[in-house]
């Protein structure tokens, strides 16, 4: 008994070892952005058809939106003057020079990232994709290969 003390061990009255409380993981703070994000993937004509993300924007058919291509995502944007518009049924479709700017094709599944505060979408491709998270891996495991 005196070595298990010693040990920083005790013993209950039924003479089991009692161990100290093991820690408490520490959690992540609790979200506070206003984003929201979707998957989907590309029809062949170009066309995304998340109504979720569209509806979270405020964004109705006959919207006019401004579409471009920077630094291999897709920002899209509400703007009276845009060109582009959300379809009839609600999706939001890619023109063919941006899809091929981004190497998109059909099938080819999209980060939506939407910031309903800004009015603001951005769709990563799966190459932007591969680079963020190829990114963050190499940070958190010390600059080694993922």
């Amino acid at each position: 008994m005196l070595a298990d003390q010693e040990r920083g061990h005790r013993r209950s009255r039924g003479g089991a070892a009692r161990r100290p409380p093991l820690p408490l993981p520490v959690l992540p703070s609790p979200r506070t952005g206003t984003m929201v994000y979707g998957l989907a993937a590309l029809d062949n004509s170009g066309r995304i058809a998340d109504r979720t993300i569209i509806r979270a924007l405020g964004w109705g058919p006959s919207s006019r939106l401004h579409i471009r291509e920077g630094s291999g995502v897709i920002v899209v944007r509400l703007d009276r003057q845009g060109v582009f518009t959300v379809t009839g049924q609600g999706h939001l479709h890619l023109p063919a020079a941006v899809r091929h700017w981004c190497g998109l094709s059909a099938g080819d599944r999209v980060l939506l990232a939407a910031n309903p505060t800004d009015g603001l979408l951005v769709v990563h491709p799966p190459a932007a994709l591969d680079a963020m998270v190829v990114a963050v891996h190499a940070d958190l495991l010390g600059g080694g290969h993922v």
